[in-house]
């Protein structure tokens, strides 16, 4: 398949440029380029209301659609990064687009970041963001029932390993999990790291310098690195897992999926065509990005 007209120009360019590689920047130019990419994900959404809070010495973001006084149904977003980058600033369009489009309150976490925090910081603040919020739903004006987690690649990551920790614990269960493109294996043992690895601008030294920097001491076969060999997933909730054609995450994501059905976890996959790992933070230059934004929103509106 083709990529998108969008994103076929963005891969030339990088390939132009001599495919610079992310191990060579320091990481403050590399947060600062995150944030600078934001300008591909398209217009600001207005239509909402965001303000920052902090709970229990944690900082949130909170987005809601304008006039919401009822309680509301929930998206617990983890932002991706590579466990290294990423925030607030890089993900506020879409959080914003989510809540509009879902009728959601949508509200997201500021994880401690690699190479400054080491695992498991980034799992351990997670898991307490988690529970900050479905401890204070009440006053957030969050349904407790509908509660879904959700994050794109370090952060649908963290979305799952969070769920298997809630699982554990067994105090609450979110309703659903949205993963995007999530980044599952720490051992890189999947085709599509070497077939979509080089060109397509996340590359293999992306994804695993940030590994390497997020996990310098940690057993890469572990299962909070690696989740996706995990042998415990009997009993998450309804799992929908999105994939890219050219992302060297796609086999990764697509295992889990087999993996989920094999252990009764209700599970659906999607595999978007003509894109590349990031694609859902360029509705500003893709069609699919605007099309995966609104079936996401849907799904985490559905009352079951």
């Amino acid at each position: 398949m083709a990529l998108e007209n969008g994103i076929s120009q963005l891969v030339d360019e990088f390939i132009a440029a001599g495919r610079p590689s992310s191990r060579e920047q320091n990481i403050d130019d590399r947060r600062t380029g995150y944030i600078a990419s934001t300008v591909l994900a398209g217009e600001k959404e207005t239509r909402v209301k965001s303000e920052d809070i902090v709970l229990e010495g944690m900082i949130f973001r909170v987005i809601s659609p304008l006039n919401a006084t009822r309680s509301l149904p929930c998206v617990i977003y983890y932002h991706g990064g590579c466990f290294v980058s990423g925030g607030f600033a890089t993900h506020d369009n879409q959080l914003r687009q989510l809540a509009f489009y879902s009728g959601c309150r949508v509200i997201a976490m500021q994880y401690r970041l690699a190479p400054e925090h080491t695992f498991p910081a980034a799992h351990d603040d997670a898991e307490s963001g988690a529970n900050i919020i479905w401890k204070y739903a009440e006053e957030l004006g969050v349904d407790r029932e509908n509660i879904s987690l959700a994050g794109d690649s370090a952060g649908g990551h963290l979305a799952l390993v969070t769920a298997l920790r809630l699982k554990a614990t067994n105090q609450w269960q979110p309703a659903r999990l949205m993963l995007i493109y999530p980044m599952l294996d720490a051992t890189s043992s999947f085709a599509s790291y070497i077939t979509n690895g080089q060109d397509y601008i996340i590359t293999r030294d992306t994804l695993l310098s940030g590994y390497e920097m997020y996990m310098p001491q940690t057993n890469l076969q572990h299962a909070e690195a690696s989740p996706l060999w995990r042998d415990d997933f009997t009993g998450l909730p309804p799992t929908h897992i999105i994939t890219a054609e050219y992302d060297p995450l796609r086999d990764e994501g697509e295992a889990l999926y087999q993996r989920l059905l094999e252990q009764s976890v209700e599970c659906t996959c999607q595999r978007y065509l003509g894109v590349i790992h990031g694609f859902f933070q360029l509705g500003g230059i893709s069609q699919t990005a605007r099309s995966a934004m609104r079936d996401i929103a849907w799904r985490v509106a559905t009352r079951e």
